[in-house]
């Protein structure tokens, strides 16, 4: 089975092709760029580069939250036309559980965390182990204070990834068993989301069936329904 899955959840953006778990082409920028520039540039290019037909994919897949409300409308938006112009299935991926395939060769414990403003976090922790990632808690928003209860519970050393991670590590060195992951892994990558979607089997949708899992309303209407409560 070949995948063909994009990231698109945060600042980063990530393509890349997976044929029975074996990376084809691949392609990851942090640029600072808006997804509308990077995104299908780098679809189009690893196609190319790798000789792959677009109708030759399978399946597709796509980061679809937590993350930033357009970042991830972006990312998912694309994967759904590129899968109904193709008549294929396509797959919603959790940013956080793409996060922990960065470690599936290793035995650990990781908490996946994206910095979600105001002292909270996106959050969820996985098991890695076996080549195989284990979800031990779901996606949530928090505070990041609530995370040392957490992990003291799990009485285990964990790696914080993602771009909450040294934020996260460094308030909560003195008081857990903690370590902050690598620089080189510590970001969702779009082959993590093509080994989840391999993971997942059957949770493969038709296009107008993808959606997206935001945890928290948009901040325009947050403040909408703020401005409503004072009427």
């Amino acid at each position: 089975m070949k995948i063909l899955a994009i990231d698109s959840s945060a600042v980063s953006a990530s393509a890349a092709i997976v044929e029975d778990e074996k990376i084809i082409g691949r392609a990851f920028l942090n640029v600072g760029l808006t997804h509308s520039q990077t995104l299908m540039p780098m679809v189009d290019s690893i196609l190319k580069l790798s000789g792959t037909d677009v109708g030759s994919i399978d399946a597709f897949a796509v980061t679809n939250g937590p993350g930033s409300f357009t970042g991830v409308r972006i990312g998912v938006a694309t994967i759904k036309g590129l899968a109904a112009a193709e008549n294929k299935p396509c797959a919603g991926i959790s940013t956080l559980e793409a996060m922990a395939y960065n470690f599936i060769d290793r035995d650990c414990i990781v908490c996946s965390v994206m910095d979600a403003r105001c002292s909270q976090v996106y959050t969820a922790f996985f098991k890695c182990g076996n080549k195989k990632v284990t979800r031990l808690t779901p996606d949530s928003a928090k505070p990041i204070a609530e995370l040392e209860k957490e992990i003291k519970n799990l009485n285990n050393s964990v790696i914080f990834v993602g771009d909450g991670a040294e934020m996260c590590y460094n308030m909560l060195k003195a008081v857990c068993k903690a370590e902050l992951s690598c620089l080189n892994l510590r970001y969702q990558d779009a082959v993590g989301v093509a080994l989840a979607a391999f993971s997942h089997n059957g949770g493969f949708v038709s296009p107008d069936k993808l959606g997206v899992e935001y945890l928290r309303m948009p901040q325009a209407e947050r403040e909408l329904r703020k401005k409503e409560l004072l009427k």
